[in-house]
């Protein structure tokens, strides 16, 4: 099989269930096969990964730096090829770089580095997340009060055609922003998701029937569920369709209200790292206390990586290793419509992750 590659490992999970004796070919960055060892010939080249397994490589919706950089801070093309090599490390062959409430001049040079690190053949960014600044000021967390505003239809015009392509996600509170704003973004084939938002529960079902599909990292830094008030994390348990992103560091959400949520919201329900970076410069001088990031003494990131957060999932959320995995690559492919990734299935994306019994990263394919 000329120009192909063989991957072998003791299980492969193709998002769907799991194989034992198979192997897995690509061809030109894409699943041709998944077939028997036995089908193979004793003249064909494999590789093999002993005492491990294979699944699709994982994808972070929201991360804000690595090594030192974040990116609001240091915007250009190197902090994200660092950034890149640290979700790699972690199993992530895609993520989403994320900006946190700021200025404006901040967004368009993290538009441009993205743009520039295309240009330079780059690959694994899907784009950017801008998390604010169009959000709650009650429900800030973290998030620098002064800058947050609601958006004005010019405004979003202005951001829009500028980061045009390289804005794939946008978090915002559906309270503060207008249904013509919410509109302006969807034409632009953007996920809008809630979060920062002190939403009453009528106020995020308007938001989900004007478009929204997700909501930003659950529970945190929104109206809670309450018998009488079920708030924004009781509307998007209670729809059918809208998903949300979750942080497994046993600091931004207990475990058990992550279990708790995963049997509500089931195939909905997908994680992010929210990783973020030690910094003393910027609008967000993170430093780490022990596994998580603080920011003047609220908690402003996690430390995980996919792997990571995956881990904790099965550890100490009792969540299936294969349902697992799916949060942590076919899920957030869903909610950016990566429709060729997730799987392990003829014609899908060959990015794999390879991983041991203590489901640490061995390798990505």
């Amino acid at each position: 099989m000329p120009g192909k590659t063989i991957y072998i490992a003791d299980r492969i999970f193709t998002g769907e269930t799991w194989l034992k004796n198979h192997a897995v070919i690509i061809e030109n960055g894409k699943i041709v096969e998944v077939v028997p060892i036995s089908a193979l010939s004793s003249s064909q080249r494999v590789e093999q990964f002993p005492d491990c397994f294979i699944a699709p490589a994982f994808i972070d919706l929201q991360i804000y730096g690595a090594y030192g950089k974040l990116l609001a801070v240091y915007p250009d093309t190197d902090t994200i090829y660092q950034l890149k090599d640290y979700c790699e490390k972690g199993g992530a062959a895609f993520c989403l770089p994320a900006i946190a409430t700021n200025t404006i001049e901040t967004f368009y040079k993290c538009i441009d580095a993205v743009k520039a690190y295309w240009e330079k053949g780059g690959e694994g960014i899907l784009g950017l997340h801008l998390e604010g600044p169009w959000i709650n000021p009650a429900k800030r967390g973290a998030h620098i009060g002064s800058l947050i505003h609601p958006p004005t239809i010019k405004e979003a015009e202005e951001l829009l055609s500028y980061g045009k392509g390289v804005i794939r996600m946008i978090t915002l509170a559906p309270e503060v922003c207008s249904k013509g704003v919410i509109d302006l973004i969807l034409t632009h084939n953007i996920v809008v998701s809630a979060g920062h938002s002190n939403a009453t529960f009528d106020e995020a079902n308007t938001g989900f029937s004007n478009g929204i599909t997700a909501v930003t990292h659950l529970y945190n830094a929104m109206s809670p569920l309450q018998h009488r008030e079920p708030g924004l994390v009781g509307a998007v348990m209670d729809d059918a369709a809208v998903m949300a992103s979750i942080i497994p560091d046993g600091y931004h959400v207990d475990y058990a209200a992550i279990r708790i949520a995963k049997q509500v919201m089931k195939e909905r329900l997908f994680v992010i790292t929210d990783a973020v970076t030690e910094t003393g410069e910027g609008y967000y001088p993170h430093k780490q206390v022990g596994d998580k990031y603080e920011a003047d003494n609220i908690l402003s990131g996690s430390a995980l990586t996919m792997a990571k957060a995956v881990k904790n999932l099965v550890d100490h959320a009792q969540i299936e290793l294969g349902e697992a995995l799916r949060m942590g690559s076919l899920y957030p492919a869903k909610v950016l419509g990566m429709r060729e990734h997730g799987k392990i299935e003829n014609g899908y994306n060959a990015r794999l992750v390879v991983m041991d019994d203590k489901l640490e990263v061995k390798h990505l394919i």
